[in-house]
């Protein structure tokens, strides 16, 4: 069937359901809409040439396998993010590829034939949102670029319906990528960048990591680095640096890293210069399985989970989490203790919940150096201000000399502040 001329569609729905049954294919050199509240459907496949404009505001089911040579798009201005859904459902394998980006408002995934069932070779860009309800799509052996726009999201990801390769985020906003591997969804996440034209990618390998980043090659307090698994998070474009989320799950996540306590687990990076893992500090939530750097990164490029040693070699006592600054002597402020003949000394920096540094201090505890809820960060907030009430991470970099061994143990946790109490 060949689509030729400029028209909306209203009926040609039934029209492209029964021309496939004596054409090959759905063939579009013209310019189509599909308005809001209408169907387009082609159980043959559909191939928009280089001539072809393909504007989908409506419902467009598409039951083989899809190509676009020309402009595929949506419209952005009047459109209803619920309307401009593209659905590829198929009883057999699709394949979506094309030399130019199918912009697509929502896009559904649903196919049963097969657990890769989608061989993306072309490129994708989603508007608003990505339904993963059943089959993987593959463009880690095919080559395609997935792109999530400004505020695009994804939903009902899970081990038999995510993206198995790379896929791209434009935005300022917060993202968790729908990525995994060997049929093993594994997400990651990255905090809000500065900008709306930054674009960061993210990719799961589900494979041996000491074959390319030494797993035996450690720095500082790293104990043990995840041998089986590891995630690349690349800038693409701009200058913001973001916090980055990892997940853990015992189907992939070797048993050695999920020994308790699991606040011990972290986030490490491989360092391509020293060819080294180093330790990021970071923060656990057990409950959602995950790991988050408490400080945008600088560098860019592999991470994975590992362990950090949290035993101290002599007395060391954190006394409250909860830092109340009104005056009452209780909870006033952030108090450690020590034995001071074996600690040579502790540095304490506070993150709040964005990854800006707050208050940084070197011989803690020591002549009334301590935190008791007011900055002295000098990023985005002024010297000497109270700080909100709200979640904050520490991090404590102890530094010990026990019977003349020198050794450095750094604990990462929450600290919460409570100004109203």
């Amino acid at each position: 069937m060949y689509l030729k001329s400029k028209f909306k569609f209203f009926w040609v729905w039934v029209f492209a359901l029964t021309i496939p049954f004596v054409s090959a294919q759905t063939v579009n050199i013209g310019e189509v809409t599909v308005s809001e509240n209408t169907i387009f459907s082609t159980v043959a496949d559909f191939d928009n040439q280089t001539s072809g404009e393909f504007i989908n505001n409506g419902d467009s089911y598409i039951y083989a396998n899809w190509n676009n040579d020309g402009i595929v798009d949506f419209d952005t201005a009047n459109l209803a993010s619920t309307n401009g859904l593209t659905r590829f459902i198929g009883t057999s394998i699709q394949q979506i590829t094309g030399n130019t980006t199918s912009f697509l408002n929502n896009v559904l995934f649903d196919n049963a034939s097969n657990q890769f069932a989608f061989q993306l070779s072309g490129a994708v860009s989603v508007g608003t949102e990505a339904n993963y309800t059943l089959g993987i799509v593959d463009n880690d052996n095919f080559g395609g670029t997935f792109t999530f726009q400004q505020n695009a999201l994804d939903v009902n990801t899970s081990d038999v319906s995510h993206v198995d390769g790379p896929v791209e985020k434009v935005g300022d906003v917060d993202f968790i990528y729908p990525i995994g591997d060997a049929g093993f969804y594994r997400f990651a996440g990255i905090s809000e960048p500065n900008t709306d034209t930054d674009q960061y990618t993210a990719k799961y390998f589900f494979e041996d990591t000491n074959i390319n980043y030494p797993t035996a090659n450690l720095s500082g307090d790293l104990v043990l680095v995840d041998d089986a698994e590891h995630w690349t998070i690349e800038r693409n474009t701009g200058t913001s640096n973001v916090m980055i989320t990892l997940s853990w799950r015992n189907v992939t996540t070797p048993s050695e890293i999920l020994v308790a306590p699991l606040e011990d687990i972290t986030i490490a990076y491989w360092n391509p210069t020293d060819q080294l893992w180093e330790h990021r500090p970071s923060v656990v939530n057990v409950e959602d399985q995950t790991v988050t750097t408490i400080a945008p990164m600088t560098d860019y490029g592999v991470f994975t989970l590992a362990r950090v040693e949290q035993e101290m070699p002599c007395d060391f006592t954190i006394e409250n989490t909860l830092i109340t600054p009104n005056g009452d002597d209780i909870n006033d402020v952030f108090t450690i203790n020590y034995n001071e003949t074996c600690v040579e000394s502790v540095n304490v920096k506070i993150y709040n919940r964005w990854g800006v540094k707050v208050y940084e201090a070197n011989n803690y505890g020591l002549n009334g150096n301590v935190f008791n809820g007011f900055s002295n960060g000098r990023l985005t907030m002024n010297e000497n201000d109270r700080l909100p009430s709200g979640t904050y991470y520490y991090v404590l970099t102890i530094t010990y000399n026990e019977n003349n061994n020198a050794s450095v143990v750094e604990k990462v946790d929450y600290l919460y502040i409570n100004g109203d109490n």
